[in-house]
């Protein structure tokens, strides 16, 4: 096993942020040759820093909707005619993760009760709301971390998928979260970040990202996983997810599938990391999740490289769904969801927060 990291990470990262000038995001396309914040000052400009991936993760977008909704309130003189508008730009930006649409959804219940109230008042509200969404970000993934940490096995490497930490985030992260609060609580672990293609959010953010908090990381391509899985090496996965079904089927980045089948067949524990805004008890099982579908150039090239023949036809979907009976665990805030998942994560989504 590589060296280990005994001390504390540092968690520095600030991906989102609240400011006067507007919403102060990481610009995520740029990592790790440039550490680039970019500042929003409009819902529209938050809505395109999204579809663009300058901000991603699940729950980061979901406190970018809250912030975007805020903006346009800002900047609006008729919110009764614009919030519509408003809502549905935002709505629009990505498909798959439900955080998106709760956060949304959060801002326009908050707004639809202050019926009557000033404009000034609603703005002031709105914006305060925008600012708690992404504090109790923070503290949902830090509980994550904390129930997830004894899962984590002393000695051992844990494997993750696409990037699932404080760059996914609001900060301290969900999958990466279990990870630092492992390493937190004293536990010599190392990690394997899978590279992910096509968008090599594991290689460029991932591995940066561990990279900051001094925890040992290496690198791997994703037709590694399985080879490493086998070698007994590996203690646990732990992943986070952008969709969690019903049934307990998770829709997660690309990829994520065959390394919860990879796991399942070598004896190693598949454990999912998400807040519970991530759950849609609407749907009954992971084959109503939408995905998304993304841009050809993504694979065709590889950070602005041509590497594809000309004309070849790509498919390219974004997300991939996880059978419920691949995971060994789903980590929220509230605790810890087991099989059977129809009753566990209706009990945790009924559970007061």
């Amino acid at each position: 096993m590589s060296p280990v990291s005994t001390q504390t990470p540092k968690y520095t990262i600030e991906t989102i942020q609240w400011t006067p000038e507007g919403v102060v995001m990481i610009d995520q396309t740029r990592l790790p040759r440039e550490t680039v914040y970019v500042t929003c000052t409009s819902y529209v400009e938050v809505a395109d820093a999204i579809r663009r991936m300058v901000i991603r993760g699940a729950p980061a977008i979901g406190v970018a909707a809250a912030m975007g909704v805020a903006i346009g309130a800002l900047h609006s003189d008729n919110l009764a005619a614009d919030m519509p508008l408003i809502c549905e730009t935002l709505a629009k930006t990505r498909p798959t993760a439900v955080n998106l649409f709760w956060g949304i959804e959060r801002m326009r219940r908050l707004y639809e009760s202050m019926a009557g109230e000033s404009l000034a008042v609603i703005r002031e509200t709105l914006v305060a709301e925008a600012v708690r969404v992404r504090l109790e970000d923070i503290a949902i993934n830090e509980a994550i971390g904390r129930h997830g940490a004894p899962l984590v096995p002393d000695h051992k490497t844990v494997l993750t998928h696409c990037n699932a930490g404080a760059l996914a985030t609001a900060g301290f992260g969900t999958a990466l979260g279990v990870i630092r609060a492992a390493v937190q609580a004293g536990k010599q672990i190392d990690v394997f970040a899978d590279e992910t293609r096509p968008f090599l959010q594991g290689a460029r953010l991932t591995a940066w990202e561990l990279q900051q908090d001094g925890i040992p990381t290496t690198l791997i391509t994703d037709n590694m996983a399985g080879h490493f899985l086998k070698s007994g090496r590996i203690g646990c996965v732990v992943v986070g997810a952008d969709r969690i079904a019903a049934n307990g089927d998770v829709a997660n980045k690309i990829g994520t599938y065959g390394v919860a089948v990879l796991a399942k067949e070598n004896g190693v524990p598949f454990y999912v990391a998400a807040p519970v805004s991530t759950l849609d008890l609407t749907l009954s099982s992971g084959d109503l999740i939408p995905i998304e579908e993304r841009s050809s150039v993504e694979v065709t090239h590889v950070q602005g490289v041509h590497v594809a023949p000309d004309g070849i036809g790509v498919a390219n979907p974004a997300f991939d769904v996880t059978p419920n009976r691949y995971v060994s665990a789903i980590i929220t805030e509230r605790g810890v969801a087991r099989a059977p998942y129809g009753e566990s994560l209706k009990a945790l989504a009924e559970t007061a927060g």
